[in-house]
């Protein structure tokens, strides 16, 4: 599979239910189980909740496969912040296979999942 990217505005709550086609779409191709497949999608969609907690405007999702399954999420545009995420962290670090949270200070700026 090639990587491929999803960009959009995090005011437009409907993004969200394609960014949670598009990583079923993700899982399906690779043949992961339908429990790998909520957990992905759960991951993904709480990743993007996080960094509109820490005030960015927008999000893009690029997707990856191979050996392992995954997705890079990243901020664009508004004002970052620190935001409160220890749940949606918490729940994340504990479906994905590894996770990895990348900070400019206090602000988270980019998550990436592998499941």
């Amino acid at each position: 599979m090639q990587d491929f990217t999803v960009k959009f505005h995090l005011a437009d709550s409907e993004y969200m239910t394609a960014l949670r086609l598009v990583c079923g779409a993700v899982c399906s191709v690779h043949g992961l189980n339908l429990d790998e497949l909520e957990d992905f999608k759960v991951c993904v969609t709480e990743s993007a909740i996080i960094l509109k907690n820490c005030g960015f405007e927008e999000v893009t999702a690029t997707f990856f496969g191979g050996e392992e399954v995954g997705c890079t999420v990243y901020g664009e545009g508004g004002t970052p912040k620190a935001g409160e995420n220890e749940l949606s962290l918490a729940l994340v670090s504990a479906l994905v296979k590894e996770c990895d949270i990348v900070k400019r200070g206090e602000i988270i700026e980019r998550v990436t999942l592998k499941i």
